[in-house]
């Protein structure tokens, strides 16, 4: 299979744990191996957040503070291109040209964001796009979504299909500043919607999740076009 893979910032909290990120690596080695097609995207994490509401609070602008979360993202992708070694294409591609040109040598492409106003989750689903992925995975820290906020509503219940536009209608309301998309941002769904790419938001705390959802288990929520 061909697979996106969005690892969220879970993986890169303020105290940089090797041997948490090693599990990923040994994972995504795993896939290759197996005869997957991957494309890794990282998200910023803990430490570009705080800068970026540093940069906030200084009067930095919001193209400001993107970039500095493209800045974090990147050095994250960096971090998983280093341990993933010779199976890793070396270079971090920086436009989804240079991304389907690296997905031809055969090797696991690894990046961060690309460009202000566009979440990694939506360079993850781009990504997707861009090389006819089967399968986009968003490894993130929760287990779907949620008909409500599970930390202020009790009776919120995990969905297990959600259709992207009752999502998009979900998003909408929520704060779209740099460094806020919980789960996708609004861009993100509608490349869902339009790509028809099978889409999973899953619980990436256990890497092994990722390989269930490959062999075909219903983890997470399905995100419908």
């Amino acid at each position: 299979m061909k697979v996106v893979v969005k690892v969220g910032g879970h993986l890169f909290p303020s105290r940089i744990d090797a041997s948490r990120i090693s599990d990923y690596i040994v994972l995504f080695k795993k896939l290759k191996k197996d005869g997957h097609s991957l494309v890794v995207i990282t998200g910023g994490g803990i430490e570009a957040r705080k800068y970026i509401k540093t940069a906030r609070e200084l009067g930095g602008s919001e193209f400001i503070c993107d970039i500095i979360g493209i800045m974090f993202s990147r050095i994250n992708a960096r971090l998983l291109i280093a341990g993933l070694g010779e199976d890793a294409y070396s270079e971090l591609p920086t436009s989804f040209e240079e991304l389907r040109k690296a997905f031809e040598i055969g090797k696991i492409v690894v990046l961060g964001g690309l460009q202000p106003g566009q979440s990694t989750n939506a360079v993850g689903i781009l990504s997707a796009e861009a090389i006819d992925a089967d399968l986009f995975i968003n490894a993130t820290d929760v287990d779907g979504v949620y008909s409500a906020d599970p930390d202020n509503h009790r009776n919120a219940t995990k969905m297990n299909i959600v259709k992207a536009d009752n999502l998009l209608k979900m998003v909408l309301n929520k704060n779209l500043l740099a460094g806020s998309y919980k789960l996708f941002d609004p861009l993100a769904i509608k490349i869902v919607k339009r790509s028809g790419i099978l889409t999973r938001i899953i619980n990436g705390e256990d890497p092994k999740n990722i390989e269930r959802v490959i062999n075909g288990e219903k983890l997470g929520t399905l995100v419908s076009p």
